[in-house]
């Protein structure tokens, strides 16, 4: 049997790797999904590792550029943070990591794919509920979720062993990718208490500060301070800018698709950065009923997201929403860093409202506007409420 297991090389997987690998009559290959959060030596060691597990053999699909693409365009676009904190850094992934393991499952002839999500976090239906769409016809198997066996036993299986353990040590589930780095397990299993400093992995330490020039064209980010860059460089050059800054560190408490709370912490410093300057450049060129609308379909986008519902066809009608509404979203914003905050000072658009017409705020009206304008537009706005008070006086 030739078994495809999706790798990350957390503890997880690397102890299915091993498992899966030790079983009479099976053919095992690990595939990990690229979508960020990895250097060289890093993919060198994920490799070198699933060999020593056990593996036949190592597959890596490099998909930052489909991830920004399909994915991370339009978290920026419609401004997109659960709970109003977390901009989703890994439920980004998921759906597209799943459509990519699918196809190459069934390009290379494979007779099951295997992944490592638990029996009670969100990949799991993540997973599952793209797989239901696109290969609906591919044997899945999720040994962890069947099984449960403990970290702490997954851990001593593989020291008993001599296996290699991932880096973090298994007391932490940590993954990373371009749109940032979550903290699942240990101090996150509860809702009190904080991580140690040495468990955050960008931040760890930051104390710097520092100013920033980000240029926008229909709503993608195109430039750092003046020098152009394809969306995956600049967001790989910014993340650790912004982290030696402290700038996307943050805990999530929130709803799972399984109807329970979870919890995790996070660092997303390029995400931080760059949902903080999109967000005030749209106030600078859209209306007010655009922003409105656009706030409220971005939360549904980031939903369904969330719940694994990439593949769903609303989705697509959504970013043609967010499509249509990003031509004048150009520009450049000026952003500060400094004590774990970003902070923008200044925007500047071709297609700026503000500079646009000749009223300036708190200090002078439009050319030619008539001064009783206000008073009635007080007035139209007040009568329902107006009539409400009339009412009950009368009553």
């Amino acid at each position: 049997m030739r078994i495809l297991l999706a790798y990350s090389g957390g503890l997880d997987t690397s102890y299915l790797t091993a498992r899966l690998a030790g079983q009479a009559g099976v053919e095992l290959v690990t595939c990990t999904v690229d979508c960020g959060g990895l250097d060289d030596p890093a993919r060198a060691d994920l490799r070198q590792r699933a060999l020593a597990l056990g593996a036949a053999d190592h597959l890596l699909i490099d998909a930052r550029a489909e991830l920004f693409r399909r994915v991370l365009r339009w978290l920026i676009a419609g401004n997109v943070r659960r709970g109003g904190g977390y901009p989703l850094s890994v439920g980004a992934e998921r759906g597209l990591q799943a459509e990519l393991l699918a196809r190459a499952a069934q390009d290379g002839g494979f007779d099951a794919l295997a992944h490592g999500c638990t029996g009670a976090g969100n990949d799991q239906v993540r997973f599952d509920a793209a797989l239901a769409v696109l290969a609906p016809s591919l044997q899945v198997l999720a040994p962890i979720r069947d099984e449960t066996p403990a970290r702490a036993e997954q851990v001593a299986w593989l020291e008993q062993r001599g296996l290699p353990l991932p880096p973090a040590g298994g007391r932490y589930s940590i993954n990373a990718g371009l749109w940032g780095l979550t903290i699942g397990g240990g101090e996150m299993l509860g809702s009190a208490d904080a991580l140690p400093d040495d468990a955050w992995q960008w931040t760890r330490g930051a104390r710097g500060s520092r100013s920033l020039t980000l240029a926008f064209e229909d709503g993608v980010p195109v430039a750092l301070d003046g020098a152009a860059a394809d969306p995956v460089a600049l967001i790989e050059a910014l993340n650790p800018l912004a982290a030696a800054c402290g700038v996307g560190r943050g805990y999530h408490l929130g709803d799972t698709v399984l109807g329970f709370k979870g919890r995790i912490a996070y660092e997303a410093p390029a995400a931080e950065v760059l949902l903080t300057a999109h967000r005030e450049l749209e106030k600078l060129v859209l209306t007010e009923e655009q922003r409105f609308w656009k706030d409220h379909l971005g939360e549904v986008y980031g939903r369904r997201l969330h719940q694994g519902l990439f593949q769903d066809p609303l989705m697509r009608d959504i970013e043609a929403f967010l499509a249509s509404s990003q031509g004048r979203v150009r520009g450049e914003v000026t952003v500060q860093l400094a004590d774990g905050r970003a902070l923008v000072s200044g925007t500047r658009s071709p297609f700026s409202m503000l500079t646009a017409g000749s009223a300036v705020y708190g200090e002078a009206p439009a050319a030619g506007a008539d001064p009783a304008g206000p008073l009635w537009l007080a007035r139209f706005l007040a009568e329902p409420a107006r009539l409400h008070a009339r009412a009950e006086a009368l009553a």
